[in-house]
């Protein structure tokens, strides 16, 4: 069985079918730049960043799209209150998303279109739905007109009645209907503005991905994704508006990651409870912060918490120390022939870590194939890292075999790295790092932890065990945890 994803527009599982074989089209609403990034961004972007790697790790030719929202009420009010043009405003905080999205490894989009650089593809678009008979010209504004359109609301199987009784909509005289949404908005004074058939105005929101995404990709594309925040109004409106002007279907699968949540409340500003990427990875390494992003499946809602985050750091951790474990074995056993593993010579922990690796990469694909489930993908990686660990500490040495089972091990993995963007860091590298991070929290400096080990270890070479000891409960008293071994002592925080 090939790909299935869950497709919002009909509520099921589908075999994803490409409109052409061997090419996937896929656009995703970017962010209205006029602030810092928060978390709820972070998960979308991740996650999508990891549908558009499989995409590529299953040999398809993708065509990524990701815009920017540069022109917008809210840029306007920034810089109206900062005393600046509002390109100055928007400038600024793509180049914070930028920032945010290169320190969570995301992979570049083939395409970042901007709304204002786009002003054109959307007058036409406009332009066509009035001639079409689904829009209309109020003064120097552009509406339109839901009730022209039959299959309103499909995407979110809402209904027009129900939408208008329960809504709270500031009553505009020149609208039709109160439901109907604009296309192109007249220039308040003082606003930033284009020249149109209409007069001075600017795109109204939901019209610019219409334009950008049947631009870049055609008038009929694969996937459109984004948070379930925006099924209604914004993907709503833009299936109308596409529908209408090209009387074909816009897209054929609707993708919609989960909300965030924090400490089990909704994240809001006025709570309090707000977190950008940026205050989360200043205290997080960046790993982490996607490792816990992909530990649930991307539909389910996703409780961020301080100790979700140190319980996904330590998770992450244990697969780290396994993969330590592998390339301290492997440069062990640099005599190794590197040949085949010889099976039939194995014992029945190292048939199992043998099985297991030779395995993994078709479980993560059957996976990542049930609608790209990460929690699960993960999961067989822990599998594979018990096993890892169980032969490891039965081993004295490094055999033929088990450098040449290590190797298998070390493969498998990266091959998973590069889909997840997780376990890809070098792992001595990645655990001093995230012991420095940690260490950074202690009211001890490091200096003097690693003096204490070494008196430890001179006060065990001459036997001396109270002190030994004394200093290993010193130490655990501050949540530092050593491990001795035949190579020395290292150390962790708890």
């Amino acid at each position: 069985m090939g790909l299935r994803v869950y497709n919002t527009l009909s509520g099921n599982k589908e075999e994803f079918v490409p409109v052409e074989p061997g090419r996937v089209k896929m656009y995703v609403c970017g962010v209205t730049v006029y602030d810092h990034c928060h978390i709820g961004h972070a998960r979308a972007n991740v996650v999508f960043d990891v549908i558009y790697r499989y995409f590529c790790h299953l040999g398809l030719d993708v065509t990524y799209v990701r815009n920017y929202t540069d022109i917008d009420d809210k840029i306007i009010n920034r810089a109206n209150r900062e005393g600046v043009t509002y390109d100055v405003i928007s400038e600024r905080f793509i180049k914070e998303f930028d920032r945010d999205m290169e320190r969570l490894g995301l992979k570049l989009p083939t395409c970042q279109p901007k709304a204002t650089e786009h002003i054109g593809e959307i007058i036409s678009l406009a332009q066509t739905l009035i001639d079409r008979g689904f829009a209309y010209q109020a003064g120097g504004d552009v509406n339109f007109c839901v009730e022209k359109f039959d299959s309103y609301l499909k995407l979110s199987g809402r209904t027009l009645e129900d939408m208008q009784a329960g809504a709270r909509i500031e009553v505009d005289e020149r609208k039709r209907h109160p439901m109907d949404f604009a296309l192109w908005k007249e220039a308040k004074p003082g606003e930033p503005f284009w020249e149109s058939p209409w007069g001075k105005g600017r795109p109204g929101w939901h019209i610019e991905c219409s334009a950008m995404s049947m631009k870049y990709l055609g008038t009929t594309f694969d996937i459109h994704g984004g948070g379930k925040d925006l099924i209604f109004p914004h993907h709503e409106n833009e299936i109308a508006q596409s529908e209408a002007a090209t009387g074909k279907p816009f897209v054929n699968y609707w993708l919609h990651n989960g909300f965030v949540n924090i400490n089990s409340e909704k994240m809001s500003k006025s709570l309090g409870n707000f977190f950008t990427i940026k205050e989360v990875l200043d205290r997080y390494d960046n790993e982490v912060l996607r490792f816990f992003l992909l530990s649930a499946h991307y539909r389910s809602p996703i409780d961020f918490s301080d100790q979700n985050l140190t319980e996904a750091e330590a998770g992450l951790e244990r697969i780290y120390k396994a993969l330590a474990a592998v390339e301290e074995t492997l440069a062990a056993g640099n005599g190794c022939t590197g040949a085949p593993v010889d099976a039939s010579s194995l014992n029945e922990a190292e048939g199992d870590l043998f099985d297991k690796t030779t395995s993994i990469s078709a479980r993560f694909r059957e996976a990542m194939d049930d609608d790209f489930n990460t929690a699960l993908a993960i999961a067989h990686v822990f599998d594979l890292v018990r096993c890892v660990n169980r032969v490891l500490s039965e081993t004295a040495g490094a055999s033929d075999n088990i450098c040449s089972l290590c190797t298998l091990v070390k493969a498998e993995v990266a091959k998973i790295a590069g889909v997840l963007g997780i376990f890809s860091s070098e792992p001595a590298s990645f655990l001093e790092r995230l012991k420095s991070r940690k260490a950074g929290n202690l009211d001890m400096a490091v200096d003097e932890i690693e003096r204490l080990i070494a008196e430890r270890a001179a006060a065990r070479k001459a036997k001396d065990f109270k002190r030994s000891d004394e200093i290993r409960d010193q130490l655990a008293a501050k949540n530092i945890v050593l491990l001795d071994s035949p190579q020395g002592t290292t150390w962790s925080v708890k």
